[in-house]
C-alpha cells in the first residue's frame, strides 16, 4: 500500500467521527419512535392549518407567454396584474404551477381560478378545473401581497 493510500485510508476514517454517525442514527430513531407513539396513542394533531370560510373571492384567468410572463385578467378581460410588474414575480410561479397541473390533467389553460380571502385573514388559490388548491401561508409578505392586491 502506497503512502498516499495509507493517508487516504486514515483521512476517510477521520472525516466523520463515529460518535457523530451514531448520534445521527440515534436522533433518527428517536424521531421515528416519537411519531410512532403519537400515531398509536392517537395524540391530537397540533399546528395544523384550519381552513376558514371565504369572505371575499375573485375569479381570474392566468395567461402565460412563451417568455414565462404570466398575466392575470379578470372575467371582463381587463388586465389586473402581470408577473413582470414590480413585486409580482410570485404570480409567475403560481401561473407555471397551474399551467403544469392543467397540462397533466389534459385540460385547457383558459378556465378561471378563484382567489380567496379567508375569514382568518389568509389567502388561498383554488382551481376548480383540476381541484388543485394552495393556501398562501409561509410564502413571505410580498408574495402574499401580490395576490391580496388582486382582491382590492
Amino acid at each position: 500500500m502506497s503512502a498516499l493510500e495509507q493517508q487516504m485510508k486514515h483521512r476517510d476514517r477521520d472525516m466523520v467521527p463515529l460518535f457523530l454517525v451514531r448520534s445521527m442514527f440515534g436522533l433518527m430513531f428517536a424521531a421515528l419512535a416519537l411519531v410512532a407513539y403519537a400515531q398509536w396513542t392517537d395524540v391530537p394533531q397540533s399546528a395544523v392549518f384550519q381552513k376558514t370560510p371565504a369572505v371575499q373571492e375573485i375569479q381570474v384567468q392566468f395567461v402565460s407567454s412563451r417568455e414565462g410572463v404570466s398575466t392575470v385578467f379578470d372575467m371582463d378581460d381587463n388586465r389586473i396584474a402581470a408577473s413582470g410588474d414590480d413585486l409580482m414575480g410570485f404570480i409567475g410561479v403560481i401561473g407555471i404551477a397551474v399551467k403544469r397541473e392543467r397540462l397533466v390533467a389534459g385540460l385547457p389553460n383558459d378556465t378561471p381560478l378563484t382567489i380567496l380571502k379567508r375569514e382568518s385573514g389568509t389567502y388561498g388559490i383554488h382551481d376548480p378545473a383540476t381541484g388543485w388548491s394552495m393556501e398562501l401561508i409561509g410564502y413571505g409578505a410580498d408574495n402574499v401581497a401580490a395576490f391580496a392586491d388582486l382582491l382590492d
